[in-house]
């Protein structure tokens, strides 16, 4: 299939944007005692949140409004978000500290860092993937996060009990997602779900979602659980 809504290309890359007073406050003061360490730190889940309970980890938060309403809703389990971009940082930080967060972190590290280095075997409960960068054209296919390694780190990091949650709007990165997740027998597939925005599958909506729909694109829901 070609790649679908190709003009739409520049909807989905991320810009530095502009750092606003109130986001660069929030790098300052709160990333100190809400952000994790680099990388090459090994981390104690139970160390870090000050408790032990189910881990929820986000890759790619955006701005981070989704999640803050997903760790609001979950107040019994330690989340943390993964996102490079630092405006996006800082407003997620503001969200946070206006909800009264105790159970929430962030990592500014590159994702692929975090699973691989930093958290422990089997410490995840649930791992998010919501409307990760398309990389519509085909020559930059191979740069999509969805691939066979990434699912080697999936499968470090998840717990026996665990779930990968997945969201995009792209219809050629679905058929994808549906080749690489369906040829490994570690993972089944327990939900899927195809809609117009309107039947989002254990999560709020996001902004790259609701961008997605004013271009008139479908969305499709995963959810992922370990086999056996």
């Amino acid at each position: 299939m070609t790649d679908q809504h190709p003009r739409d290309v520049k909807s989905y890359v991320k810009r530095p944007g502009r750092m606003t007073p109130a986001q660069q406050r929030a790098l300052d003061t709160l990333l100190p005692e809400l952000g994790l360490p680099e990388p090459d730190a090994k981390l104690d889940p139970a160390d870090v949140f000050g408790r032990s309970a189910p881990l929820l980890v986000e890759i790619g938060f955006g701005n981070g409004d989704s999640l803050v309403d997903i760790a609001a809703a979950q107040p019994d389990w330690n989340v943390l978000g993964i996102e490079v971009h630092e405006p996006g940082i800082g407003h997620c930080l503001l969200m946070a500290e206006r909800a009264g967060l105790q159970h929430f972190r962030v990592s500014q590290y590159d994702a692929v860092a975090v699973l691989t280095h930093q958290l422990p075997r089997a410490s995840v409960t649930r791992l998010n993937l919501y409307f990760p960068d398309p990389w519509p054209k085909k020559r930059h296919h191979k740069r999509r996060l969805v691939q066979p390694r990434f699912l080697e780190l999936v499968d470090r990091v998840l717990a026996p009990e665990g779930a990968l949650h997945i969201a995009t709007d792209w219809e050629n990165y679905a058929e994808q997602i549906d080749a690489v997740l369906s040829a490994d027998a570690r993972l089944r597939c327990a939900v899927r779900r195809e809609h117009s925005g309107e039947r989002p599958y254990e999560r709020p909506q996001t902004k790259f979602e609701r961008r997605g729909l004013k271009l008139g694109h479908r969305i499709w829901d995963w959810c992922w659980q370990r086999a056996g």
